[in-house]
């Protein structure tokens, strides 16, 4: 017998993807105060969106950084569970805007794909989930579990305020266990359920070698160049076959067991193929390119900049130069702490007469797992498994989600990402995209979940609850 919910979701598909493109076309880029009013424009849209579906009490929250909205719907009964259910609608920049095959905040239907800024990170999995909940409401006028809704604005800025809007509004947030739709799928060829991440953290370091920028004639050969001195300084952080040289940066760290290499090992993935997709060559078999990507941590530069840049040449040696770093965590390594350890690699490596400064730019988050026997995840998996015919298998994901660390700590409460972005959709690079294909399969899979979820009783998720 055909979903009565279902059925609602799938009748109005064409629906979906003009609210998308609507949505879409709202340039919501939170880390550019260029982008202030198409951040506020994301959210009107968003509000009004979740008035119509039904929610209750749609508004803005914030705590200073750019606001998140939230709504709810609690008339499942005290003994259901309520859902935290989220998702964020800040974007990343659309930069280099040149590289892009159609204008980034135009939604374009292309080899069955939709390409925009936003349109896999997070928009177009986040619209599923709220108007999966929001046709629940349509088609059978209630939710089988309590709901509220939690859509982010800084998540592509590590969260920022996240911390500080969750303490403020602890009481209108309270939840049994998040579902998230964000943390994309690893791969569109294996279901699969991400179980685990590593965390994050960054800072950005200067030099300056000079008073100001010097002729390099004049000056050549007896003056220091701040952009050599940097390259230098980059460079030191890792040896000669790419593992991280910085004193301290593992400390705690949780090696790779036997048995999660063995779970490795078990994974059907060809590197060969995964190498020639982004243009790269690793030289790694399966378990130690996933090891690395999963269970190892990462010190990366992320933009290095300084002297001229323009059009033509400029004969200078440069007094200032720049980077960005960022770091991918394990189980173990505490964010502040490796970002000390990498300021006291940089101090110990920087020659005299070269001045350093150093500036962390967010706070950080630790790894995360989800327990193995929680009962979303649980259900999690059966609905995907109903939905696909296929058992998921579960992984882990080098990158990070910020709220699982966050929501742990301070709501004491887990996180089940269910997200139908793919990671091969170039979020965050020029010609972002959605594969249409998520678009049913997504609210199939929602549909199967929630169902299942209103099976649960507060009861049931007590003991994975932290005080």
């Amino acid at each position: 017998m055909t979903d009565p919910v279902l059925s609602h979701l799938l009748s109005d598909r064409e629906g979906f993807v003009t609210r998308l493109r609507d949505l879409v076309a709202c340039p919501s880029v939170s880390t550019d105060p260029g982008y202030r009013d198409g951040m506020a424009a994301a959210r009107r849209w968003l509000i009004a969106r979740l008035d119509r579906l039904g929610f209750h009490d749609a508004r803005e929250i914030g705590a200073g950084g750019h606001p998140a909205v939230t709504a709810h719907w609690h008339g499942a009964g005290p003994a259901q569970p309520t859902l935290l259910v989220y998702g964020h609608y800040d974007v990343q920049p659309p930069d280099p805007a040149e590289a892009w095959a159609s204008p980034p905040f135009e939604l374009t239907a292309r080899n069955g794909r939709l390409h925009a800024r936003g349109v896999s990170d997070d928009k177009g999995p986040m619209l599923l989930a709220v108007e999966t909940l929001g046709a629940f409401l349509a088609a059978e006028g209630r939710l089988p579990v309590n709901v509220t809704l939690l859509l982010e604005g800084e998540e592509e800025m590590g969260s920022a305020s996240l911390p500080a809007i969750l303490r403020a509004h602890r009481g209108a947030l309270a939840a049994d266990a998040v579902l998230s739709a964000d943390g994309a799928r690893w791969r569109a060829d294996l279901p699969t359920m991400t179980v685990a991440t590593r965390g994050n953290t960054a800072m950005e370091f200067s030099v300056r070698t000079a008073a100001k920028d010097l002729h390099s004639g004049r000056y050549g050969g007896v003056a220091r160049n701040a952009l050599h001195e940097m390259a230098r300084l980059v460079a030191s952080l890792h040896d000669a076959e790419g593992n991280i040289a910085v004193a301290g940066f593992a400390d705690g760290a949780t090696p790779p067991s036997d048995a999660d290499r063995a779970m490795l090992g078990a994974i059907p993935f060809d590197v060969a193929a995964h190498d020639a997709s982004i243009g790269t060559s690793s030289g790694l078999s399966t378990p130690g390119f996933l090891e690395r990507l999963w269970l190892r941590p990462t010190l990366d530069a992320n933009g290095m900049w300084g002297g001229y840049t323009g059009a033509g040449g400029k004969t200078v040696i440069p007094a200032e130069a720049h980077a960005k770093l960022s770091m991918r965590l394990v189980p173990g390594q505490d964010p502040a702490r490796c970002v000390e350890a990498v300021a006291a690699h940089l101090r110990a490596h920087c020659p005299p007469g070269v001045e350093l400064a150093i500036r962390p730019t967010r706070d950080g988050t630790r790894a995360y797992a989800v327990p193995e026997a929680h009962p979303l995840l649980l259900a999690a998996e059966g609905a995907l498994e109903a939905t696909v015919g296929t058992k998921p298998l579960r992984v882990r994901m080098g990158a990070t989600l910020p709220l699982t660390d966050i929501v742990r700590g301070l709501l004491g409460i887990d996180t089940v990402m269910f997200s139908f972005a793919t990671a091969d959709e170039d979020f965050h690079a020029p010609n972002e995209n959605w594969r249409e294909s998520a678009i049913a399969e997504g609210f199939a899979a929602w549909v199967a979940l929630i169902r299942r979820c209103g099976a649960l009783t507060r009861a049931d998720l007590a003991p994975f609850r932290r005080a």
